[in-house]
């Protein structure tokens, strides 16, 4: 067992952390996208399989390209962040497994089954959001994930092929702490939690 995280690692990824609605008007320093690609990548997914593909929006362009899909609350949001990402899972993410998993062939088991094959995609882009959201507090960032958005639409502007797509949005950079809102409260563990 590693020893584990001093307090104040604690609270910048956990326990003071909260979610980014306002950022600054800076950019994000030279080559934090490929950081926060190679910190997030390490965390563990079913046969190692990373089905998530991400497209990292910087530009004004990507940003108008966006725009329609998005629920008039996050347009703000996005129009301030210097990044936004649009993290996706791909259906075919079973292609790749020969190379990422080597200990017995497990292509099969989703190559046939499109339905297990979406499941375990999105549940595990899911997982991979989560990481990139620590990934980006541990660097300092603040994030704002969201799903107020139409994904149908992002669907058909991102990924017309059909090969990829949407799970959620997620906007990165550095928090304008001083239009944060107040912070939301949390279910205890006795609300939540079974011991059994």
């Amino acid at each position: 067992m590693t020893a584990a995280l001093n307090s104040a690692a604690l609270d910048q990824l956990f326990n003071s952390a909260r979610t980014a609605h306002h950022f600054k008007p800076e950019p994000l320093p030279e080559g934090t996208i490929e950081k926060l690609y190679e910190l997030m990548k390490w965390g563990p997914t079913a046969f190692n399989a990373q089905p998530t593909r991400f497209v990292f929006i910087t530009s004004t362009e990507g940003r108008a390209r966006l725009m329609p899909a998005l629920g008039p609350g996050n347009v703000p949001q996005v129009q301030a962040a210097p990044l936004t990402i649009i993290i996706a899972h791909d259906l075919q993410f079973f292609e790749h497994l020969p190379k990422l998993f080597s200990a017995y062939d497990a292509k099969p088991l989703y190559e046939n089954n499109p339905a297990l094959a979406q499941q375990v995609a999105f549940r595990n882009s899911s997982l991979q959001g989560g990481y990139l959201i620590l990934a980006a507090r541990a660097l300092g960032l603040g994030v704002g994930p969201m799903s107020g958005f139409n994904a149908e639409l992002v669907n058909q502007e991102f990924f017309p092929e059909g090969r990829y797509k949407v799970n959620f949005l997620l906007n990165v950079g550095i928090e304008d702490g001083t239009k944060a809102f107040p912070r939301g409260p949390r279910l205890s563990f006795d609300e939540v939690v079974s011991v059994i």
